[in-house]
């Protein structure tokens, strides 16, 4: 199973899709930062977790922390 969320957005297969929501945040960074995408930057980092995909334990651990927020928000 692929990483969930991310190819959705445009971060797929190591490239990131044209006229995605990753390509417009690529682009804003980009500008910000004179043509340059800094590695580490969230953007770099979504389009890592899209072309590699998460481990079991980064699933694991992000679908706790949804789980918890998800009961946390639902008791409102």
């Amino acid at each position: 199973m692929g990483s969930i969320g991310i190819p959705s957005g445009g971060c797929a297969c190591g490239a990131i899709t044209a006229s995605s929501i990753a390509s417009k945040m690529m682009s804003v960074v980009a500008i910000t930062n004179g043509g340059r995408v800094a590695a580490g930057s969230l953007v770099a980092t979504l389009q890592s977790v899209g072309a590699a995909g998460l481990s079991t334990s980064s699933k694991i651990l992000l679908g706790s922390a949804g789980s918890a927020l998800g009961a946390w928000l639902g008791r409102s």
